[in-house]
């Protein structure tokens, strides 16, 4: 028997959480039978279980995708200097997720599919476990960036680094939430309204 490659397990990996990522986002995670991943990806049910026994296991390999790449844009940018600012940093991981990744008339779906994700932590302990560590690992990231500001002069130290890590990331999930609930909101808007935010002063007092 010829030996499979590495490239290709990777890719028909690949193949079967793009397609179960489609279905989740159109028809619901609860919606979306096992059959249903199969007809997308297009491949049997026997090389789709060789890689994942579930509905759970894929939604938790779709999630664990999510954090790994938003934490390593965030490392990446706190190694960059002067690392880049929040307004374009948010605006650059989400880019990537909600626009660069996703078909246009798919933006909606795929952050209904997020916010289903977040909602599916409420009873299943095994997705809660995985967005929990993604979290911590994001908080971690972004504390790493909020120390290379500092090293670089661009934040005062009077804050706390992982309260800095946990207002970036809720902005980034109710962004997420609008995109979800509200259909066509464009990145740019983010963008603007976090620069607008950022030039403020507080007024001389003295």
């Amino acid at each position: 028997m010829a030996r499979v490659s590495q490239e290709h397990l990777d890719a028909r990996r690949r193949q079967i959480l793009d397609g179960a990522a489609r279905c989740f986002a159109r028809n619901g995670f609860h919606a979306t039978s096992m059959q249903d991943i199969l007809s997308e990806a297009e491949l049997s049910a026997g090389a789709v279980y060789r890689y994942f026994r579930g509905k759970d296991e894929l939604i938790a390999a779709i999630a664990n995708e999510a954090f790994a790449g938003i934490r390593g844009a965030f490392e990446d940018a706190a190694r960059t200097t002067p690392p880049p600012l929040p307004d374009v940093l948010l605006g650059r991981v989400l880019r990537k997720l909600l626009q660069e990744q996703v078909r246009g008339e798919d933006r909606q779906a795929f952050a209904r599919l997020v916010v289903q994700v977040w909602t599916e932590t409420l009873r299943n302990e095994r997705l809660a476990t995985t967005l929990g560590e993604g979290y911590g690992g994001m908080r971690l990231a972004w504390a790493k960036l909020v120390d290379a500001y500092r090293d670089n002069g661009l934040m005062a130290a009077d804050v706390p680094a992982d309260h800095v890590a946990r207002t970036l990331i809720a902005t980034a999930q109710g962004f997420i939430l609008q995109q979800a609930l509200f259909g066509d909101v464009d990145v740019d808007v983010l963008e603007d309204g976090l620069r607008g935010l950022m030039s403020m002063s507080a007024p001389d007092v003295s």
